[in-house]
């Protein structure tokens, strides 16, 4: 995990453009999915370029409780998962989840979905707000016998598996598409086909990404049509790929993350100069991919090269961008953070759902950039940032959200005072541990050392 860092960490400015690559980690959205997809194979399955980091690490130690052989090599950045052919293997299981969403309904809904035993989920007191209403709904129309524990339809719950029946369901995922992407992993495991009607608007990368898995892992469903029915068979998942001859396990490859790649991409709009992005790639299963153009609005220039991003500022004005942020509202809080150092306004709309992550996203971005000296107005569903001059000596609040850290370390790395000396601090930098441990020594080597 991440080395230990003082908390608060002062951020060090760049004093020369930026230059070199970055080779980022595993998608957390895909290493998460492919875990639950090779469990349920009826293959070993090495994932590949994997993310080791604290949402994942909980994935695979829940999948080990429910009995699943699951062995990690974190240097060599693979996982191996012995899959069980859609058997959950141990019938009665106290599961943790921390703050990780996608482990929290990835896990419900495969508990839900096991032929019998008792499973109780739980996780962090913030995990017992993040949503789960449409899920568990969801789930228990399909026949699964769930129980809150608590406060209703959050955790903690337990779930008396029976084994899902299939046939038709209505999902509500419009808090949250790791909901419905949760549901579509395990209705093949359903006695039936199962027939999801969408009752709300959801997210449409992440439910192609998960459906591209499905795919891949050898579960083909078919395209909506106008009914806007998702008709899912029933089926058992196997990948087909390369076999690692040392394992005979077949290989799977996980993308690096587009997510953690957005802080990249800003950094040269800050600080000058170009990066490359290493295997960062148009065809991504990964929607965050088309922040590049946000940016590019900004005045970053972005380009494939031999199958990586390249992507570079070489002055000029850096403008205000306004943008719907909903099918990509992980990046939102990156765009939001640099504001400061745009000309002219930034309007960010389409995130009125992330109020619900880790924390008050759009809330908590307007405290933190009021706190810089900068106007904000703050909407149900987004903000409008109106640059003013940068206050120094602030310290950020994270709200132990891994998002707030990065984004605001990249603004950091501007040289406000024009002599290398930090003006802006963070607190609880370890929190990046989440998703991306390495974070803060990757950013340090790319900054060039004092001449």
């Amino acid at each position: 995990m991440s080395p230990l860092l003082p908390d608060p960490l002062a951020i060090r400015p760049f004093t020369r453009p930026v230059s070199g690559e970055v080779t980022l980690p595993g998608s957390k959205s895909l290493t998460n999915r492919a875990l639950l997809l090779a469990a349920l194979s009826r293959q070993t399955v090495t994932l590949t370029g994997a993310l080791f980091s604290e949402d994942t690490r909980i994935m695979a130690e829940a999948l080990r409780r429910l009995g699943f052989a699951i062995a990690e090599d974190a240097a060599g950045g693979t996982i191996r998962v012995e899959g069980r052919g859609g058997a959950v293997p141990v019938e009665e299981a106290d599961l943790f989840v921390g703050l990780a969403g996608t482990a929290a309904r990835f896990l419900v809904a495969l508990c839900a979905a096991a032929p019998r035993g008792v499973y109780r989920l739980d996780g962090v007191p913030q995990m017992r707000h993040r949503p789960m209403k449409g899920l568990l709904d969801a789930l228990r129309q399909l026949g699964a016998q769930i129980r809150s524990l608590g406060e209703p339809d959050h955790f903690p719950i337990e779930i008396q598996a029976c084994g899902l029946r299939g046939g038709a369901v209505a999902i509500d995922a419009s808090e949250s598409s790791q909901m419905l992407s949760a549901l579509l992993m395990v209705a093949p495991l359903a006695r039936a086909e199962t027939r999801i009607e969408l009752s709300a608007r959801v997210r449409e990368p992440f439910v192609e990404m998960t459906l591209q898995l499905m795919h891949h892992f050898g579960i083909e469903v078919v395209s909506r049509d106008g009914s806007g029915i998702i008709p899912v068979p029933t089926g058992t998942y196997a990948v087909a790929g390369p076999e690692d001859p040392a394992t005979r396990s077949q290989l799977y490859p996980i993308e690096p993350d587009a997510t953690a790649a957005s802080y990249f991409m800003a950094l040269p709009l800050v600080v000058g100069g170009g990066l490359a992005l290493r295997q960062i790639t148009d065809d991504s299963l990964q929607g965050d991919v088309r922040f590049a153009e946000v940016l590019g609005r900004a005045g970053l220039s972005a380009a494939a090269e031999h199958g990586d991003l390249a992507v570079r500022w070489n002055g000029g004005t850096r403008h205000g961008v306004a943008y719907d942020f909903r099918e990509i509202s992980d990046t939102f809080l990156t765009l939001a953070a640099i504001a400061p150092l745009l000309t002219g306004p930034t309007v960010i709309t389409g995130v009125a759902h992330t109020r619900r992550q880790e924390t008050d996203r759009i809330h908590g971005m307007a405290l933190e950039l009021t706190r810089l000296g900068q106007r904000v107005v703050e909407t149900e569903d987004g903000l409008e940032i109106h640059p003013q001059p940068l206050r120094p000596d602030q310290t950020i609040e994270t709200y132990r959200d891994h998002r707030f850290a990065m984004a605001f370390a990249i603004l950091g790395c501007h040289d406000l005072r024009g002599d290398g000396r930090p003006w802006l601090s963070l607190r609880d930098p370890g929190c990046c541990a989440k998703t991306f441990p390495d974070f803060f020594a990757v950013l340090g080597r790319l900054r060039r050392p004092l001449t």
